[in-house]
């Protein structure tokens, strides 16, 4: 069935993604997979009960089995960030579940798109590939698709527009090292600070420092506040996965595996694909000024030691 999408892990994030994937255009089976089948069964349930309201989406439970013929697998399932800890130091417990689970999917569904968003996320698409020899287009983190999002919603209330109308990303890590693109931030066929100055709002210094920390800690202070982060990383995977099932080939900031990238060998790092029905495109490197270049750079380096312990461990 064209339309097919399976989730691995009914906790608060795959809860929160099935309800939107099964509201989302072009989705039209929902297959829920867990540990936990009572949890699969109640989540599937609830979310069926509440898509009857709009949507014509078949959603339920279902075992790896069930995955067989799905365009594209959502890996949600693994350890939760707590307060005070970083993605990274989630590495090697997530690494063992997502294996896994890799394995398990592929036993069914061998040409399905991965999609990944347990964390460190940009390490798991290296798993897929290194380990099971997954095509680097079908194995695809999240990565910073949700920072462009929060990125262009903090500028879009800065300057009192939409966020759509802001054409901004986040490069790198989805994590500390993350770099958002200040030099290619465009709006209104200009450069954001041209467009600030034609406000009367100038983009100071200060300000840009205040936005990007803000930009980069957000997930930090939500899960401070109510403990988790799942309604924006819902939102993420539900339009990729749109533009996937879709083959829409619209541009996204998500992770890939590459062989290299500015000189770091064996990385994962977001930068802009295309996203259609056959998975993401080749990465494309947009221009950076000195300071981009040498913190993305960085980011290469920081995924790359971290992809190693992985597949070491």
């Amino acid at each position: 069935m064209a339309g097919r999408v399976g989730i691995v892990g009914a906790g608060l994030v795959g809860a929160a993604a099935g309800y939107l994937l099964a509201l989302t255009s072009g989705v039209r089976e929902v297959v829920l997979t867990d540990i936990d089948t009572a949890r699969a069964v109640s989540e599937a349930a609830d979310i069926a009960h509440a898509a009857a309201f709009a949507s014509t989406a078949q959603i339920g439970p279902g075992s790896y089995q069930d995955l067989a013929g799905a365009d594209v697998v959502v890996i949600t399932a693994g350890a939760s960030l707590k307060p005070g800890q970083t993605r990274l130091d989630l590495l090697a417990t997530n690494a063992r579940i997502v294996s896994d689970i890799i394995e398990r999917v592929l036993a069914v569904a061998p040409d399905t798109v991965l999609l990944f968003a347990t964390n460190p996320v940009d390490v798991m698409p290296a798993l897929a590939v290194r380990r099971f020899g997954v095509p680097p287009g079908r194995a695809i983190g999240t990565g910073c698709a949700l920072d462009s999002a929060r990125f262009r919603d903090r500028l879009a209330r800065q300057f009192g527009v939409a966020p759509q109308s802001m054409h901004a990303y986040v490069l790198g890590e989805h994590g500390d090292s993350e770099v958002l693109h200040w030099s290619g931030v465009h709006v209104a066929g200009m450069k954001l600070a041209q467009f600030a100055e034609q406000l009367g709002a100038p983009l100071t210094p200060e300000l840009q420092a205040t936005i990007a920390k803000e930009v980069r800690t957000s997930a930090y202070r939500i899960k401070e506040g109510k403990g988790v982060s799942n309604f924006g990383i819902g939102g993420c995977i539900a339009r990729l996965t749109q533009a996937l099932v879709n083959g829409e080939q619209t541009v996204f900031t998500v992770s890939t595996v590459m062989d290299h990238v500015l000189g770091v060998p064996d990385t994962c790092i977001s930068l802009p694909h295309l996203l259609g029905a056959r998975g993401a495109s080749a990465p494309m490197m947009p221009p950076l000024d000195e300071a981009e270049t040498e913190a993305l750079r960085h980011s290469a380096e920081v995924i790359r030691e971290a992809i190693a312990v992985a597949l070491a461990g």
